[in-house]
């Protein structure tokens, strides 16, 4: 039976348990502040021709990285060449159901606490759906380190705009970060903190059609 369930992958814990913190024992993750030079999104990590000049992101949708889970080892050797890299920024919109949302996080606290294991400089990327996600989605983030956000979709109406204010105000009380990388444009909540601004793709792309 053990033998059977080592050949399976059962969500990966066939790989490694992480004892976790929380009511869902969420793994956690180290804090620490890294130089990186240049962003990319992680579509763009495996033609990167000058990888220990850049960081990855994943601010795109979920597909584009979901192997990464399904197959988390084949990527270790490719990630340890960048100067950094985010956890996953799987979905918790806030049409999800709860459980879907956490699962989510734990997913994407699972991948980064395996890359720290195994040598990679990890940064954290916090996001939440509505307060009532305050009671889980800080579990396992590190405090006074470095982190990522994305503003990008939050600032489109006034509800969306103010639940990203809320959860930008509690991560800093809780978390204190040194450093923030916002993905996307700096709202005026962010305005006075140390924010390191990496523009979206779609303000590249319409700056290179200007």
């Amino acid at each position: 039976m053990q033998i059977y369930r080592q050949s399976r992958n059962y969500e990966n814990l066939n790989k490694r348990i992480f004892e976790g913190e929380g009511e869902y024992n969420i793994p956690a993750l180290d804090s620490a502040v890294f130089q990186v030079d240049n962003w990319i999104s992680f579509n763009y990590a495996k033609g990167c021709e000058e990888p220990d000049q850049h960081g990855i992101h994943f601010f795109i949708d979920d597909y584009q990285f979901i192997r990464l889970w399904k197959d988390p080892d084949r990527y270790l050797p490719m990630l340890a060449k960048f100067q950094a890299v985010c956890t996953p920024d799987f979905s918790t919109y806030t049409d999800f159901p709860k459980a879907i949302q956490i699962y989510n996080h734990y997913r994407k606290h699972w991948l980064g606490a395996y890359w720290q294991e195994n040598g990679i400089n990890v940064i954290p990327t916090i996001s939440w759906s509505d307060e009532d996600s305050f009671e889980w989605c800080f579990d396992g983030e590190p405090a006074g380190g470095m982190v990522a956000v994305s503003s990008v979709g939050t600032q489109g109406n006034r509800r969306a705009t103010r639940l990203f204010e809320l959860g930008y105000a509690e991560m800093k009380k809780r978390l204190a970060p040194a450093k923030i990388i916002m993905y996307g444009s700096v709202p005026e909540c962010a305005e006075d903190d140390d924010i390191i601004s990496v523009k979206a793709f779609q303000s590249k792309w319409r700056e290179t059609e200007d």
